[in-house]
């Protein structure tokens, strides 16, 4: 068994290539083989959001705090709130980050395929995020 004892990990900014905003990652995790699980606590200021991207066996998302929104290609942006668990299928474009004027923290979990966990597409627009979710 492996303990890994809070706060003996140090923070990360969340890169810009990946993300837009200030976006924090603590507790990353990834298991030895032969697991294919990863995952982190992700912490969005307000404003800020990933980029699009999918993940090829899927990603499991559980808001720990604050509210946020999030969106699959070709549907409506969706709030997400502090205690609620998401589910992005296989190969599903998606997003998902804070509003701009709220933080949101999740967990982030997803298993590697052919070692990776993740395609990382382009940022998510102004004009894309701001129109937030249908009133």
């Amino acid at each position: 068994m492996e303990i890994i004892r809070n706060g003996s990990q140090p923070s990360t900014a969340g890169p810009a290539e990946f993300f837009t905003g200030r976006v924090r990652l603590d507790n990353r995790f990834e298991r030895p083989a032969p697991s294919r699980v990863m995952g982190a606590t992700v912490t969005f200021e307000p404003g800020a959001r990933t980029n699009w991207h999918t993940h090829p066996l899927g990603q499991t998302l559980i808001v720990t705090a604050g509210t946020g929104w999030t969106q699959c290609e070709g549907g409506p942006i969706t709030e997400i709130r502090a205690g609620d668990t998401i589910w992005c299928p296989p190969g599903h474009r998606h997003w998902h980050g804070a509003t701009p004027t709220t933080a949101m923290t999740h967990i982030a979990i997803q298993e590697a395929l052919n070692g990776s966990p993740v395609t990382w597409m382009e940022p998510v627009t102004d004009a894309q995020y701001l129109p937030g979710p249908p009133k």
